[in-house]
């Protein structure tokens, strides 16, 4: 052993090496990473791809999964089953494209109303409204993503609104009133509540303050069941 001390065989001074080239490799890397953090801080979606600056991370069919690409968003004619209309987007979800792809739809037809069908992925209240103020009939289901009946509560299509009073019935004939709203995610409030609760356990109904459009589409839809399988025989193809 000491006879390999002093002389130092020629492998050792060859793995030395490969050590230094191994370490001057992680530090450039290293300074590679630290560059391209500073860049992820100026994205506003958090999000930097080196390979294409333009995609994005999009969630896939598979749970928990994601692949790096593109939105393809297209409109269908269900009469003719012809494509109308078509955009990508670096966009994730579907929830800002309706009025968009709806109007692309009309003035691609030459029509000057229209009903536009989509999928839950689509419902968003804002793009429901525009298209409602645009002369477009939007058919989207709302997405159940209430937990109430699963924790044995009822849940808020329990719950009747009276328009003339600006009130809630609840189920056992109280009625929840108007107390206050507010700002949230950009979009005004109305919160609602009954006194005949106990304080600890008021329930509190929240209504967005145009959700009588919602309301209107949700009467279409009950006059129209069998609506939502059109997308099933028309755009699902594409």
């Amino acid at each position: 052993m000491e006879t390999a001390d002093r002389t130092q065989p020629a492998e050792v001074e060859a793995r030395t090496e490969r050590l230094r080239e191994k370490i001057a490799t992680l530090r450039e890397q290293m300074r590679r990473m630290e560059q391209i953090g500073e860049g992820l801080k100026q994205q506003p979606d958090g999000q930097l791809s080196l390979t294409d600056p333009d995609s994005r991370s999009m969630i896939s069919q598979a749970k928990g999964t994601g692949l790096v690409g593109y939105n393809v968003q297209a409109a269908v004619d269900t009469k003719h089953h012809l494509i109308v209309a078509h955009e990508v987007t670096n966009v994730g979800n579907d929830r800002a494209q309706l009025s968009r792809m709806a109007g692309a739809a009309r003035e691609a037809m030459g029509k000057r109303r229209l009903q536009a069908i989509a999928d839950r992925g689509y419902f968003n209240g804002p793009e429901i409204l525009a298209c409602s103020e645009a002369g477009i009939a939007a058919l989207v289901p709302k997405p159940m993503t209430s937990n109430a009946k699963a924790e044995g509560r009822f849940s808020k299509n329990d719950f009747i609104f009276i328009a003339k009073d600006d009130e809630y019935q609840c189920p056992a004939g109280e009625r929840a009133i108007f107390r206050f709203e507010r700002l949230e995610d950009g979009l005004v409030v109305r919160i609602y509540w009954s006194s005949a609760c106990p304080p600890s356990h008021y329930r509190r109904i929240r209504r967005w303050e145009r959700e009588d459009v919602l309301e209107v589409m949700q009467r279409r839809l009950d006059r129209q069941p069998r609506s939502m399988t059109l997308p099933r025989r028309t755009i699902e193809h594409v």
